[in-house]
């Protein structure tokens, strides 16, 4: 099941670059709020709040829940999040608005446990290389898991765990699976040596060819 965030609200009203550019000066983050057959609501958020929130991993996955005036007006999850070209700011945020019962489908972030004590990296000395860092799922609000756990304990080097073997909760199928695409999830390489090229040998410095003599000059005759 995933976290629980509360995101506070104020309503804006005046759209455009300027307007946009005067709420970020004021320490607010441009939003809005779309979805389930109801009109598009344009919001603000505190920036520092927000961004407190980003910087946890389940906040991605998670239900949000919007309130307004201290009251909760929706739920909704995260759809995007714009960020300025340069700077650690929040620049737009878009979000979704959720229903109790229809199907979401969002990326799921896959934990690996275990690497270090593996038979391929503590055995054999191998490299554990994860091939897909989240997988995309299929299913209700009260069904979202904040992470899926990849237990890489057993694998030995030249082996792997394909997305069929991951354990998802009940009524949580894997997209990519439904469509018979089997991805390798994470495997253990060999690690291979490369050995430093010998340095060439010193080319031979041949010596320089004794300058031809100079012929006397020939006089003429009188």
């Amino acid at each position: 099941m995933s976290g629980k965030f509360e995101l506070n609200a104020e309503t804006r009203s005046e759209k455009g670059t300027g307007a946009s550019r005067r709420l970020r000066r004021a320490g607010k983050v441009p939003g809005i709020l779309y979805g389930a057959g109801k009109e598009p609501v344009m919001l603000s958020f505190d920036h520092d709040a927000l961004w407190h929130h980003t910087r946890h991993e389940a906040f991605y996955t998670s239900i949000l829940s919007i309130k307004l005036d201290g009251k909760v007006i929706d739920q909704a999850i995260l759809r995007d999040l714009h960020m300025h070209p340069y700077k650690p700011k929040v620049a737009h945020v878009d979000l979704q608005r959720v229903s109790a019962t229809e199907r979401l489908h969002l990326p799921v972030p896959l934990h690996f446990i275990n690497q270090e004590s593996a038979p391929g990296v503590k055995l054999q000395g191998g490299l554990v290389a994860h091939l897909v860092t989240e997988v995309d799922v299929s299913c209700l609000p009260s069904q979202l898991p904040e992470f899926l756990t990849v237990d890489v304990g057993n694998l030995h080097v030249g082996e792997s765990i394909h997305l069929s073997n991951l354990t998802l909760p009940e009524g949580v199928p894997r997209t990519d699976l439904a469509h018979g695409n089997d991805l390798a999830i994470v495997t253990i390489t060999v690690v291979r040596e490369v050995a430093e090229p010998e340095p060439a040998p010193a080319a031979e410095v041949a010596a320089p060819a004794p300058a031809p003599e100079a012929e006397a000059p020939k006089k003429e005759g009188k």
